[in-house]
């Protein structure tokens, strides 16, 4: 029973029963607020696997993307590989066909033309005697293929030691008669002859003449430069080409053999050196060309000076050949006033095989006169006294002993020395 007599009582009570209406409202508050977070993670947690799903399926996307890009990088770099290959390899083939094998040897179609008619093609005979000096390679080409060394000691075939006569001209041969007596009569077998003039210059001689056809492809030469060396190893390389040829004359068109054939020959071929002026010459036109840039590839200790007309051996033609890395030292710091011809060749076989070499030339110029070039001799000054005079030019080592003969050659001689020269070269020179 309430006691309405009691307000105090009854404020209580009213103040008792809102205290659980609010208690009542809190609590169901509290229970909203966690279903709605229940809810919130619910949907969250629903959304999270969703969003992850996404991001993997595009991350699978690009990764595809990239391996597809890079297999197609792939397969064109080794399309486009062989491809390259094939050219190479058909250009290669092009170069091997004009290097081994003449023009006529290789049919239209790039087939190889064996000839039945016994003319030397696909044959021994292609090595060892060359009709045709004809070629399209060019100097890289040339030194490359005449640097070849066969390995196997036994010949194939009966070599007769050759000696190539080189001729390093600016055009015509004076002297042509006096050297095709000089030749007449003996063994082709013994001798070969190469011809190189400036470019566009054609020797006129009859077919019968032992210099037809004895050109060889050239360049242009100017004197003192480093093109004089590339001629002289231009003229090395086709006369390696072939192999009968042992023994290797520089001659120019003023040059003159002074004794005959048979005694040149016997000379050469029996020599056990080579014949290359080699020596040091201490003064300003000897070592004061010398370049301090060449060490130390070649010191000053090194230098050498020589006459330009060399004869020597196959063993070291061929590594005259060969060389690129001496070479290009002179090319590049042997200018004017260093002349290349003059100490190339001369240093360069000092260097590494100077027990090779005579250090002396076979090739009699007078220097006497002091100036550039050396004297020069015309009609007047050529008498057989003079001739016998070179001939007998004192006492010279040869092999393991002495020999009265010291020059096999004689060089400068003016156009208008050949008359007198051609009357009594019978009873002075022997032919």
């Amino acid at each position: 029973m309430v006691d309405f007599g009691n307000p105090g009582r009854l404020d209580f009570v009213e103040e008792k029963g809102k205290g659980k209406e609010e208690k009542r409202r809190e609590k169901e508050e509290e229970m909203a607020r966690s279903r709605e977070k229940e809810d919130l993670e619910s949907r969250f947690n629903s959304q999270v696997p969703r969003s992850v799903a996404d991001s993997s399926l595009s991350l699978f996307k690009l990764i595809s993307t990239l391996i597809i890009f890079v297999v197609g990088v792939v397969v064109g770099l080794v399309s486009s590989s062989h491809v390259n290959r094939y050219f190479t390899f058909q250009n290669d083939q092009f170069n091997f066909k004009n290097i081994y094998f003449d023009s006529e040897q290789i049919s239209p179609d790039g087939k190889m033309v064996v000839n039945r008619e016994g003319d030397g093609s696909l044959s021994m005979g292609s090595l060892i005697g060359q009709r045709n000096l004809s070629h399209r390679m060019t100097d890289e080409e040339l030194f490359w293929r005449a640097s070849l060394v066969p390995q196997k000691e036994e010949s194939p075939f009966k070599r007769v030691p050759r000696v190539a006569f080189l001729f390093l001209t600016r055009g015509p041969l004076p002297m042509l008669q006096l050297w095709e007596r000089f030749f007449s009569g003996q063994d082709v077998e013994k001798y070969s002859i190469y011809v190189h003039a400036l470019p566009g210059y054609e020797l006129k001689v009859s077919n019968s003449s032992v210099f037809y056809g004895r050109q060889i492809p050239s360049q242009h030469v100017e004197w003192g430069s480093v093109s004089l060396v590339d001629a002289e190893k231009r003229l090395l390389a086709n006369a390696l080409l072939d192999f009968s040829n042992e023994r290797f004359v520089l001659l120019s068109e003023s040059c003159i053999p002074i004794y005959n054939f048979p005694a040149v020959y016997k000379y050469l071929v029996e020599s056990a050196h080579s014949f290359v002026e080699s020596y040091d010459d201490p003064t300003r036109y000897g070592r004061g060309r010398y370049s301090r840039w060449m060490k130390p590839d070649i010191t000053l200790s090194e230098w050498r000076k020589g006459s330009q007309w060399f004869e020597m051996h196959r063993t070291l033609a061929i590594k005259i050949v060969a060389d690129t890395k001496y070479y290009m030292l002179f090319r590049k710091y042997c200018k004017p006033s260093c002349y290349p011809d003059e100490h190339y060749i001369p240093t360069y076989l000092r260097k590494f095989h100077g027990a090779l070499n005579s250090n002396r030339t076979v090739t009699y110029v007078d220097w006497s006169e002091m100036a550039p070039h050396p004297a020069s001799f015309t009609a007047a000054n050529v008498t057989e006294r003079f001739i016998q005079s070179l001939r007998n030019n004192g006492t010279c080592s040869y092999n393991s002993g002495k020999t009265p003969i010291c020059y096999l050659f004689a060089r400068k001689f003016d156009p208008s020395a050949l008359e007198p020269l051609l009357n009594f070269s019978s009873q002075v020179m022997g032919f």
